[in-house]
Order: structure tokens, then sequence, then C-alpha cells
């Protein structure tokens, strides 16, 4: 049965689903972000991993050691390169986090708040949300 949110990478290999209402959807702007994405800022959200369903293709794990030490494995696909969802993350087990670029639908899901601001570029503008010099206790 299909799930209420799907997405995929760049070229349709990976597919995944779930569920879940993303409610934290956050805007990154520390520096794991940042080069994990390319850009200013990384904007995703969890989902939990036993409502995550991978449809179709095989994503490629990098296994990274974030700032705080702690590990995660940030999954792309091995064809067209575009990151999709980070899991196995030690800080946050049982989550899996989607990027927010991946979804097929995504005019509807809104960030929240903005986090790591003191890494902010200066030309980049603050969103009107909650904003956090680090990340939110």
């Amino acid at each position: 049965m299909a799930k209420k949110h799907t997405a995929q990478c760049a070229c349709g290999a990976i597919k995944f689903q779930f569920d879940t209402d993303p409610t934290f959807v956050a805007v990154c702007h520390c520096l794991d972000c940042k080069r994990a994405s390319g850009g200013e800022a990384a904007t995703f959200f969890g989902v939990p991993a036993d409502d995550f369903s991978l449809i179709s293709g095989q994503p490629k794990a990098f296994h990274y050691t974030a700032q705080s030490g702690k590990g995660l494995d940030r999954n792309f696909c091995p064809d067209c390169g575009a990151r999709v969802f980070t899991n196995n993350l030690e800080s946050f087990p049982g989550m899996v986090f989607v990027t927010l670029g991946s979804l097929d639908n995504r005019d509807e899901i809104k960030p929240v708040l903005e986090m790591f601001t003191k890494r902010r570029l200066r030309w980049a503008v603050p969103l009107e949300l909650p904003q956090f010099e680090n990340m939110p206790a």
C-alpha cells in the first residue's frame, strides 16, 4: 500500500516513502550540513525508521563522524549522486533524516526553525522562524 509521502533522488533510481507528517523541519547552517549539501544550509526532518520504506534502488551509504563526535550514514544515489536521507544516527536512534529536496510534494512542508545560526553566512537572510545559535535543547 502506498504511503502518504513519497520521495526520490534526482534520477529516480532511489525511491522511498513514509506516512509520518514532518513536524521538526530544520534549516541547519552547521559546517557538516554545508559540506554535505554543497550549499549554505541543509533542510531536513526526522521520520521514525519503522515508518520509512525503501521502494526501489540501492543507495550508497557514506559513514561520517559529525563534529559532535557521533556517527551517521549519509545515503545518496550511486547513479546521480543526489543525497536523499541519513540513517544510523548515533544521536537519534530509530530515526531517518530525510532531505526536503528529495520529496515529491515538498510545498506543504515548511521549516519550523533555523539552527547553528552562528555559522550562517553573512549574505544569507534569516527566515522569520525561531533562531538557535547551536542545536536546540
